[in-house]
């Protein structure tokens, strides 16, 4: 099969995620300028850079109270600030909890039953519970073709590992397995690993 997605695809979902997968999940947390907390996944997300450690997520669709995008785009555009946490299997349900279109006025922490902790060089909320969180500043907002459609990039200012996670110096995925994104509403938890050496190490 072979399809031009500006002329579609003609079936019944779309396969374009389902193709690029896994994705890492960054569950982004954000604070508005009146100080109401947000909570929200996003699977277009990666580490971009090591030296600054720089991320980037992407948010693709917008709400009606937000003039185009989501709360989190919005809230970082008045703050400049954000944080990503980590998501463990054992964190799934919570993580599926803050992705509904809720209202700004909604504090996804408090919704999914969540602990919030206080960033260390931000000033954000952060899940406490997550194996890792990565404290950012805003280093630019980029809009892409088609509506609504802004990749977030971040400087890392602040690292939080949980103690159990760390494994000889390591941290250890086995420790806490982590959540990422398939196609459609399907996920993959992270149980398998295997190290692979570079030609000529």
């Amino acid at each position: 099969m072979f399809y031009r997605p500006e002329d579609g695809h003609g079936l019944p979902h779309n396969p374009f995620n389902a193709i690029v997968t896994p994705r890492p999940i960054g569950w982004i947390s954000s604070r508005d300028a009146q100080g109401r907390d947000n909570l929200a996944p996003y699977s277009f997300f990666n580490a971009v850079a090591y030296v600054p450690p720089q991320v980037m997520f992407a948010s693709t669709s917008a709400k009606p109270d937000r003039d185009g995008t989501k709360d989190s785009v919005a809230n970082i555009r008045e703050t400049g600030v954000f944080c990503v946490n980590i998501v463990s299997d054992a964190l799934r349900d919570p993580m599926n909890q803050t992705s509904g279109a809720w209202g700004r006025e909604v504090d996804e922490f408090d919704h999914a039953g969540l602990e919030k902790a206080e960033c260390d060089t931000i000033n954000c909320g952060r899940v406490a519970a997550s194996p890792a969180n990565l404290e950012c500043r805003l280093t630019q907002i980029t809009q892409l073709p088609g509506e609504a459609n802004f990749v977030v990039f971040g400087e890392v200012t602040g690292v939080h590992m949980r103690d159990e996670c760390l494994v000889d110096g390591l941290f250890d995925i086995a420790r806490y397995h982590p959540l990422s994104r398939l196609g459609y509403q399907d996920y993959t938890v992270i149980r398998d690993k295997f190290s692979l050496k570079r030609p000529g190490e």
